[in-house]
Formats: C-alpha cells, structure tokens, sequence
C-alpha cells in the first residue's frame, strides 16, 4: 500500500514537472529582482501594478493555450486587441455610448472576428497560422482605419475601472487603507480550494478509481492556499485586487472547468493530440475548431477591453506584439507546441513570468533591447524544454 502511494505521488510529480519548473522559475526571478531593485520589486505598490499589468495578456494567454492544444496558432491577437479596443473607444467617445452597450458589442465584434477566423481554418481547411497571420494584417489596417493614427479618449469612469478600478475598502479604510474585502475574497477562494479537494479525492473514490494520499493532498492544498493569502495579504496592503485581476480569476476557473470537465474540452485535447484518432472517434473536429475560434475571438475582446480601460484611450498600436506575450506565456506555462497538452494554470504562470520580466526589467532602468533578448530566450529555452520532454515521453 505505502509502494503504491508512493508510484502515485511519483507520477503526479512527473506528470505536473513543467509547471513545478515554472513555479519555480517565478519564485527565483521575484527574488533575483528583489535584490537587484534592492526590495522595490516586492513592495505592495508594485506587486498590484504588475498583476493589473499582466491582466491583458493572462486573458489572452487563456484562450491562446485552447488553441495550441487543438495544434492551431492565431497570430493576430494583438491586432484583434486593437481592433476591439479601437471599436470600443469610437463607441464610447465619438458616438457617446454607455458602458454596457459599448462592452456588449466590443465582445459580439469579437465574436464575428472568431466567426471569421474559425470559418476560414474549420470549413475551408487553410492552416491557422495563415489565416490569423492574414488577420494580423487585415485587422491592424482596420485599426488604422478607424483611428486615423489619433488617441480617441477618455473613456467613461465605468468603462476605466475595468482596467483600474479595485475592490472597494469597508468600512472606513479608505482607497490607502487595509482592504478587509481583498482577504475575504482570500478566504473564500481557499474554502473552495479544499472543497473542490475533497470532492475530487470523494468522486474517484466513487468511481474506484486510485486517490492520492491525505498527506500529499494536505500539503498541495496547504501551499496553495498560503500563497494565495501571502498575494492576497499584499495586495490588500495597496488599494486591494483589482478588477481586472477578479475578471482573469472567473475566466481561469471557467475555461479550467470547460478544459477538464466538458466534452468540448476532451474533444479539443483529443484533436490536438491526434486528429486521425479524434475524427475517427466521431468528434466533429470542424465544428469544435469553428467554436474555438470564436472562443478565441472573445477572449482578445475582453483582453482589448481591458487594455483599453487601462490606458484610457483606444490608439492605433494598441496590442501591437501582444501575440507574442501571449503565445509565449501559453508555451513558457507548458502548452506544447505540438498540441494536444497545456493547462490554464500554467497559461497564467507564463503571462506572470514574462510580465516579471518586463517590470523587473523596467525597475532596473534596463534598455528595451535587454528585455527583448531576455524573453526571446526564455522563450526559446521553454520550448526547448518542451520538446526535450516530448521526445523523453515518446521513448
């Protein structure tokens, strides 16, 4: 019994070893730059600046992750995060729209972007990569129609507390005070952190399927539960959580479900992993690639709402490079470019990796040309790695 245990806590290791090295990437680079910002790196401030920063790109770096797994690629997320951030901004200052119906049809845009895409990959069998590649350049161009090359600001308050606002403070804390709300928030998420725990080790019991031991279980939930009080604890000493973060946390928790528990995520993975084997299973690959498409285009709406309300306005390089930050935070957080693995957790360590990196960088006074060269080759090493094991698995 005790040799079995083990096997099994020996292959869960195995099984999640990309995401611990992520994991442990993040912790080594906060503390490289906490000494070399002599502490300003970990400071409450700059913590909260660096998740609301990395907001964007995390929501994007979710639904970019779905469509590596199903082995496809977009390339225009950053024009399609300009375009809706474009549509957005000319709604709300130029035609004097409200917040909710401008939101509203920044997202059915969207939509259409993903219709458009999806179509032209699912139903018309032209790869992604040119495709969205295409759409790179068709949709930058619309941007550049729409703005004429001009800042079109300012948004309304509503609209700019989705990219700046936080959590409101109880009682009389203030914006500078302690924000109570922040570790409720904290709290809650751990009550459900163990409860999902427990129903997992309940349901496989259940089904007789093998469950890890207690104390391995204890212990997983134990770290993740004080890392998230510990961020939690931070944020709550500046102003508290942002919106944009409270929205990158109810996406995470919806596409995790959608990836693990839904047909519609095992058919994504199954395509990705061999889509000889899922056509033949009785998967309609065309209409799940059309579906994630429109997934896709969604996802860079709220990323474009989100950008856009963080910079107050909507401009003509809004997103510009943005697939890359993306693409590479789905890779850097163990989506391999081969399709058919990743996870949305690990899309979220990548995002936070290369926003670490950015904003240590930055800190630092460092020239834009070092922060290039340094997440090139982060880049290059997560796919390196990404291969290496694929070959190891394969053996």
């Amino acid at each position: 019994m005790q040799n079995n245990s083990k096997a099994l806590v020996k292959n869960e290791l195995k099984k999640n070893t990309r995401q611990y090295t992520m994991i442990g990437v993040l912790i080594v680079l906060a503390i490289i730059f906490t000494i070399l910002t002599k502490g300003t790196f970990v400071s409450s401030k700059n913590i909260s600046n660096l998740f609301l920063q990395s907001a964007a790109v995390a929501v994007a770096a979710i639904g970019v992750s779905m469509v590596l797994v199903a082995g496809h690629m977009d390339l225009s997320i950053g024009s399609c995060v300009g375009l809706t951030g474009a549509v957005a901004s000319t709604l709300m200052v130029n035609a004097g729209w409200g917040t909710i119906p401008t939101i509203l049809v920044t997202l059915a845009a969207g939509a259409v972007i993903g219709c458009w895409q999806g179509f032209w990959v699912a139903y018309r069998g032209i790869p992604s990569f040119i495709v969205t590649l295409a759409g790179q350049m068709v949709f930058r161009g619309i941007v550049l129609g729409i703005t004429k090359g001009m800042t079109i600001a300012p948004m309304t308050d509503a609209f700019k507390a989705i990219g700046q606002g936080y959590l409101p403070a109880l009682g009389s804390a203030g914006e500078q005070g302690f924000n109570i709300l922040t570790m409720v928030l904290a709290v809650i998420m751990c009550i459900i952190m163990i409860l999902n725990e427990m129903n997992t080790r309940k349901s496989r019991r259940n089904t007789g399927l093998q469950v890890m031991p207690m104390w391995f279980s204890v212990v997983k939930t134990g770290v993740i539960c004080v890392a998230i009080i510990a961020i939690m604890l931070i944020l709550a000493v500046n102003k508290g959580i942002s919106y944009a973060l409270i929205i990158v946390m109810i996406l995470a928790v919806i596409f995790n479900f959608i990836s693990n528990n839904t047909s519609f995520g095992k058919y994504i993975y199954a395509i990705g992993g061999n889509k000889e084997a899922a056509r033949l299973s009785g998967i309609n690959i065309k209409k799940t690639t059309f579906i994630l498409f429109v997934i896709m285009g969604v996802m860079t709406a709220i990323s474009g709402i989100i950008f856009t309300a963080r910079q107050n306005a909507g401009t003509a390089a809004a997103g510009d490079g943005m697939e890359m930050d993306a693409i590479s935070a789905a890779v850097i957080g163990g989506t391999s470019t081969m399709g058919g693995e990743g996870s949305i957790f690990g899309a979220l360590i990548g995002a936070l990796i290369m926003t670490f990196i950015d904003n240590g960088m930055s800190l630092m006074n460092l020239d834009n040309t070092f922060q290039y060269i340094v997440k090139g080759m982060v880049l290059l090493l997560a796919v390196w790695l990404d291969v290496t094991t694929s070959k190891k698995s394969s053996m």
